[in-house]
């Protein structure tokens, strides 16, 4: 009698663990459905962040070059930038103040990343880029003698 109830005992091991493994292979396609749906989620929203950024920095300088004028569709500010050209220039900031139309301190707040330049001030900002060492040293005195 034993043995028929060994017997009996592993067929419904055996049956259970079937309806168990077929649950489960539900479930773990539904996982990966659920898992790979999140991923393409994560995608479109980091797309559409990025997007959203790039939307509004073309807003924003678009603005400036509206308010401005003469600034170059696409041009943007960076504080490094800034701090380089200036280095190039061989310019102080007050040298490089005179050349924008601002103060020494507002350069040095501009470089550091404490500021950001006003409108008016990005066209002259981006002129710097095609300046040379002698013209800005020309514009300069002229300024300093005025």
């Amino acid at each position: 009698m034993s043995n028929v109830a060994s017997v009996l005992k592993e067929e419904f091991a055996r049956v259970a663990r079937k309806e168990i493994r077929r649950e489960i292979a539900t479930l773990k396609k539904a996982s990966a459905a659920y898992r790979s749906e999140i991923a393409a989620l994560k995608r479109r929203v980091q797309e559409t962040e990025r997007l959203l950024r790039r939307g509004n920095t073309r807003a924003q300088s678009s603005a400036a070059a509206g308010d401005a004028g003469s600034a170059a569709q696409g041009t943007r500010f960076s504080a490094k930038s800034m701090a380089s050209q200036r280095r190039r220039l061989g310019l102080s900031a007050a040298e490089c103040g005179l050349l924008v139309g601002a103060s020494a301190q507002s350069i040095y707040n501009w470089e550091e990343g404490k500021a950001r330049p006003r409108a008016q001030h990005l066209p002259a900002i981006f002129a710097l880029r095609a300046l040379g060492r002698r013209e800005a040293n020309k514009i300069v005195e002229l300024r300093k003698a005025a």
